[in-house]
């Protein structure tokens, strides 16, 4: 196997604040000769510099509060990161955010933010950082994305036409760069105990099995260990493998058939609690 372009390389990762972003930080830290930690929340950001930096003291870290739904903002990121003298190696598309409920009662902001952070400025971060690498024949991106992306969901209609793009972009990328040395690849995991499930706006109250969610730790190791391998698309997790393997191997139309049932008790569910507390949901 090849040295991993992630061994000695500046590795910049988005949505570090928390959940996977954050394990696969830790997981790299101890690899990489320089981090750049991007998020909003910046004292969190501070927060795991600190703890790198005392558990490797070679490491060069470096924070950048960023608003990635902003366009200004992500254009100026790249800017940042080259003023502080660093050539991104490798750049982990992490920050995203999802949006629960029947499409025709979604927030437009809402719903322009979802598709500004995980559509948009995973784009144009991936464009501002890849002519270098391609340039210095090194490096990869590793796009976070979702089992939902391989698949479709009721209550999920904008979220998962995100990671339908993220899947396709990436392929497309990879295909791109195929013999420049650079690796392009997804993560597609399922359930994920992180704090995308409090934020994403369940209101039926249910919680996803244990045997099904798995740690943001275990997925950032089988993203890392992905990567290494220039794997195109690492599924974390048995249990969503399995679904993820079923959802390949049946009819379009049975798929169709059983999400429109779902759908069908769904929208009842969520009409039942907006009338409930009254809100539209």
């Amino acid at each position: 196997m090849a040295r991993s372009a992630i061994d000695g390389g500046t590795v910049l990762v988005t949505g570090a604040s928390s959940g996977i972003g954050m394990q696969i930080a830790r997981l790299v830290a101890r690899r990489a000769k320089a981090l750049v930690l991007v998020a909003r929340r910046l004292e969190r950001l501070e927060e795991l510099k600190r703890t790198l930096a005392a558990e490797h003291p070679a490491l060069r870290v470096e924070v950048v509060r960023c608003d990635l739904a902003d366009r200004a903002a992500v254009a100026g990121l790249a800017g940042e990161v080259r003023g502080r003298g660093l050539e991104v190696d490798v750049l982990v598309n992490n920050a995203g955010v999802g949006m629960m409920g029947v499409f025709d009662r979604a927030d437009p902001a809402k719903t322009a933010f979802m598709i500004d952070l995980n559509v948009t400025s995973l784009t144009l971060l991936t464009l501002a950082f890849l002519p270098g690498m391609v340039e210095r024949r090194r490096g990869g991106v590793m796009n976070i994305s979702s089992g939902f992306g391989l698949g479709v969901m009721p209550l999920f209609a904008a979220y998962c036409g995100t990671k339908h793009f993220v899947t396709g972009f990436t392929e497309g990328l990879r295909a791109d760069l195929a013999g420049t040395g650079v690796v392009a690849m997804q993560v597609c995991p399922g359930p994920v105990a992180t704090e995308f499930e409090e934020t994403m706006g369940n209101f039926t109250g249910a919680k996803v099995p244990g045997f099904v969610e798995i740690s943001a730790e275990a997925c950032a190791r089988a993203a890392v260990s992905g990567f290494d391998h220039d794997r195109a698309i690492v599924v974390p997790g048995v249990a969503i493998k399995l679904v993820m393997w079923l959802n390949a191997v049946s009819p379009r139309f049975m798929r169709r058939l059983f999400a429109g049932i779902i759908g069908r008790a769904a929208r009842r569910r969520q009409e039942a609690a907006a009338a409930g507390n009254g809100a539209v949901l």
